[in-house]
């Protein structure tokens, strides 16, 4: 399964050994457009699981409550994931709590970005 901030459950319910690998690389491919780095990495997933049914539900936050991205990121992660074969529906919440924080990124963001 896909290497994921150590923050982020990654669950999969459906005898599909690779939906979960098919739909976080989907999530990789959404960028916040102020920042360098896809959302899956910058550690704004906090939950991605997939039931029996290919429901997805996506828990996700941004990195901070009055982004700029906060009205197009969301729609954007839901398409992605939405758009992945073997899923059939997705539900989306976006949540603060906890809060980002650099720490929540992935080693290799922390150290595209500088932080490493």
């Amino acid at each position: 399964m896909t290497d994921a901030p150590e923050h982020t459950s990654l669950i999969n319910e459906t005898d599909d050994d690779e939906v979960i690998d098919r739909a976080v690389a989907a999530m990789r491919e959404v960028y916040d457009p102020e920042i360098p780095v896809n959302i899956f990495d910058l550690g704004l997933i906090y939950l991605l699981h997939v039931d029996a049914d290919r429901k997805a539900f996506v828990r996700m936050t941004l990195t901070a409550p009055n982004c700029p991205a906060a009205g197009i990121l969301p729609g954007q992660v839901e398409s992605a994931v939405g758009m992945t074969d073997g899923i059939e529906d997705v539900e989306l919440e976006l949540t603060f709590d906890p809060p980002f924080t650099p720490d929540m990124m992935s080693d290799e963001a922390r150290l595209s970005l500088g932080f490493m």
